[in-house]
């Protein structure tokens, strides 16, 4: 028979082990929770994965489908405007294509009938065509903004410097008009004669240069 101080080492012992029993018992359980866990999350990307392409197809499809009617409508108010300002027979197309899931746009100009004519609309008419296509963009730009969060005001400096004089009365009435109808309040700033912007604008502001006395700025309608 062993003798005392034995037997209470050995139940001492035998405490011991079971402690480390229970806490292996709970790491085994909280492990075996975390493989679960891992493992349903595992399942959740795959199937992400799998239905990623898919998702990717619609939103395109979606993408193109909203935009393209914006578009539509663009193509047609900015061939109108060229159409006017010009009095060319030219049409205004864009070229849509989703790259990186991001819907890519290129602005063209076609002669009417002559689907094989592209003209660069960055020096397409001396960069008159540039000219115009920046105005109704940044108009039409700026209609879409909530109203709440942005002033609709728009500031346009020297943006008929490749204008030919002659085209200039025709430009200016017809931002005018565009302007009114999406009811956004426009600043020209112009170094062309004044006579040309009386007829559409509501004031005209000259500022003349002085060497003595700075700049001074004269409400002249």
């Amino acid at each position: 028979m062993a003798p005392a101080n034995e037997l209470d080492e050995l139940r001492r012992e035998r405490r011991r082990a079971e402690g480390r029993l229970h806490r292996l018992s709970a790491l085994g359980e909280q492990w075996h929770a975390e493989h679960g866990r891992v493992r349903r999350k595992l399942a959740e990307v795959r199937a992400f994965l799998d239905l990623a392409p898919r998702a990717s197809d619609t939103l395109e499809e979606l993408s193109t489908a909203l935009f393209g009617r914006i578009l539509d409508e663009v193509e047609a108010n900015l061939t109108h405007a060229i159409r006017e300002i010009l009095g060319q027979d030219r049409v205004v197309v864009t070229e849509r294509e989703v790259k990186n899931n991001r819907l890519q746009i290129h602005f063209l100009i076609r002669n009417q009938g002559r689907e094989d004519e592209v003209e660069d609309i960055m020096t397409g008419q001396g960069g008159s065509v540039c000219n115009i296509l920046s105005v109704g963009l940044r108009l039409i730009a700026l209609s879409q903004l909530p109203e709440a969060a942005h002033r609709p005001f728009l500031v346009l400096d020297e943006q008929d410097c490749w204008l030919k004089p002659g085209l200039i009365p025709k430009f200016m009435k017809l931002i005018q008009e565009i302007a009114a109808r999406l009811d956004i309040q426009l600043l020209v700033i112009s170094h062309h004669p004044l006579d040309l912007f009386a007829g559409s604008a509501d004031r005209i502001y000259a500022l003349t240069p002085d060497r003595e006395h700075g700049a001074t700025v004269k409400q002249v309608k």
